[in-house]
């Protein structure tokens, strides 16, 4: 064999001749997401000591120095000007006490707080007082000129209280021409109808609650919307708000419903078509609340991993907030958020180390945000999108990250908000390189996509994409991974048992931050933005707000 040969060989081997030195030089280190990196992360983050992460308390202050520091660590650079902190003004209300009392056929009646009914209220002031408000019954309460359907169609309900179910018309009907069949859109959207009714006046808002349609029990409602709930500030003060918000437990609304001798099964079924007539009940509320009022400034937390080219961005996303303590409760009474959502805020830090080992570095820069007050209602997303520290218009595509339930590697990718934008062929792409298919949300009815982050950037314009390990278990098949996305939901979702534990198989979510990874560089490596489906309910939007060219 020849010496040039030789010489070829040994250098692909992996050694030089220079005075016949070798090279040591190591491989660079795997961009994959460190397992033990993340689970570390998610431990902290859940654990007692962060005090169940709500915003203003103690649990805000760790959460938010944990997040900045191992952000500063890994040499990201700050968000905000020379801060990794934007101030988010907020409101917190707090019920001391709640009344509701009916009058009406068969005599008057009270329901019992927490186990008939939830209130609060949205307005910052010391009292809210109903008094002889009629009840109506407006379906869904929804009005949505492009699918012609109006809830409150020659109807006046300033002064009244409306109640109203839970989700959209689709999903009810069970019919696919209606809205878009059993996929949730915008109008299904608790916030959505809480905002209407009070764009028609009404005193008050009562949402009927029906586990199938939410993807929730009353111990979800219990522990989310009772106690100290959050507002953002504003110069206006409560516009746009009923004075009084809430929820009726199902059984509650039924027995409501039967007094007035309306039949509750024939009037929902009704609603859920093209047609519906609002029905008075033929009762009257009395309602109540006394509330505690306190401003602070909470915090999201924003950090930037610079490209190539730093004038456009991959964002990803997930909010850092859980419920705090219940006091009321012996024992452990501390939501640690370990699935909801300790994951997604270890998912952007074990995001952060991938990109940092990254070589060389994506064309796009990375951006990362933590955001507060998610729970319920999205109000550090809703505020970043208002005060953007980024324009909008050069953030190229969100991955949001919110709920990685861990159980172990799935065979599949369960897309949400599916049929948006073609960031879902970049994840189908990236699944099946892991071995995995990617569908539709199986459980498109219960509007996760609109329930979490990726709503506020969507509405506002900006393509998103949210993925969730899907249920069939590649070790176990898909009835036990059913079992477990369904158990975990009844009996854990915002609840004190979403603990950690060291037993966690924490194998599914690194394979679903490994798919957001490599999503995000394509996105980042990308000549073009992503884009909107012409038949996106989202693209409109995209337009409205000034959307990046697409290219």
């Amino acid at each position: 064999m020849r010496l040039k040969q030789v010489l070829v060989i040994l250098t692909v081997a992996g050694f030089s001749f220079s005075g016949c030195s070798i090279n040591t030089k190591e491989p660079p280190p795997s961009t994959d997401i460190d397992d033990t990196v993340f689970a570390e992360h998610v431990r902290v983050l859940a654990s007692d000591e962060f005090q169940g992460r709500k915003p203003g308390t103690d649990g805000e202050d760790k959460t938010v120095s944990y997040l900045v520091e191992n952000f500063r660590k890994l040499g990201l650079k700050p968000g905000n000007g020379k801060s990794y902190i934007q101030q988010v003004p907020l409101v917190q209300i707090t019920a001391a006490a709640a009344a509701l009392g009916l009058k009406g056929p068969g005599g008057d009646r009270n329901l019992s707080f927490g186990k008939d009914f939830v209130v609060w209220t949205k307005r910052a002031v010391p009292e809210i007082h109903l008094a002889h408000s009629e009840l109506v019954f407006v379906g869904f309460g929804i009005v949505a000129p492009e699918y012609a359907w109006n809830d409150y169609a020659n109807l006046d309900v300033h002064g009244k209280t409306v109640v109203m179910l839970a989700g959209d018309p689709g999903y009810a009907s069970k019919d696919p021409t209606v809205f878009r069949g059993n996929a949730m859109t915008e109008y299904g959207r608790f916030a959505y109808k809480f905002e209407e009714a009070a764009r028609q006046g009404a005193q008050g808002v009562l949402l009927i609650h029906d586990s199938q349609a939410t993807g929730f029990g009353w111990n979800a409602v219990q522990s989310t919307w009772s106690g100290a709930q959050f507002e953002l500030a504003a110069a206006d003060g409560y516009a746009g708000r009923a004075a009084l918000e809430g929820w009726l437990q199902n059984d509650a609304a039924r027995a409501v419903f039967a007094a007035a001798k309306i039949d509750f099964a024939r009037s929902a079924e009704a609603a859920a078509h093209p047609g519906f007539k609002a029905v008075p009940l033929g009762f009257s509320i009395d309602a109540s609340l006394h509330n505690a009022i306190r401003s602070f400034n909470s915090q999201n937390v924003i950090a930037l991993w610079p490209g190539r080219s730093s004038h456009e961005y991959v964002m990803y996303t997930a909010h850092w907030d859980s419920l705090g303590r219940d006091a009321a409760s012996s024992g452990h009474n501390i939501f640690s958020g370990a699935v909801d959502n300790a994951t997604g805020a270890a998912g952007l830090l074990a995001l952060a180390l991938s990109f940092k080992r990254t070589d060389p570095k994506p064309d796009r820069s990375i951006a990362f945000l933590a955001t507060t007050a998610a729970q319920p209602d999205l109000l550090g997303s809703q505020y970043y999108v208002a005060n953007p520290t980024i324009a909008l218009r050069q953030t190229a595509a969100v991955i949001n990250i919110d709920m990685l339930i861990n159980g172990g590697r799935s065979r599949d990718v369960s897309i949400l908000g599916f049929g948006n934008t073609d960031l879902e062929e970049a994840a189908r792409a990236e699944a099946l390189l892991q071995g995995r298919e990617s569908h539709p949300d199986p459980n498109a009815q219960l509007g996760l996509y609109f329930r979490s982050d990726s709503y506020s950037f969507a509405h506002r314009g900006v393509p998103v994409l949210y993925t969730q390990a899907g249920s069939d278990s590649a070790a176990r098949g898909p009835a036990w991974g059913k079992a477990q996305i369904d158990d975990y939901f009844a009996r854990r979702y915002r609840q004190t048992g979403d603990q950690y534990s060291p037993e966690w198989n924490v194998g599914g979510p690194v394979t679903d931050l490994n798919l957001d990874y490599h999503v995000g560089m394509r996105i980042a490596n990308s000549k073009r933005f992503p884009r909107w489906y012409p038949n996106s309910e989202f693209r409109a939007a995209h337009h409205r707000t000034g959307g990046a060219a697409e290219e």
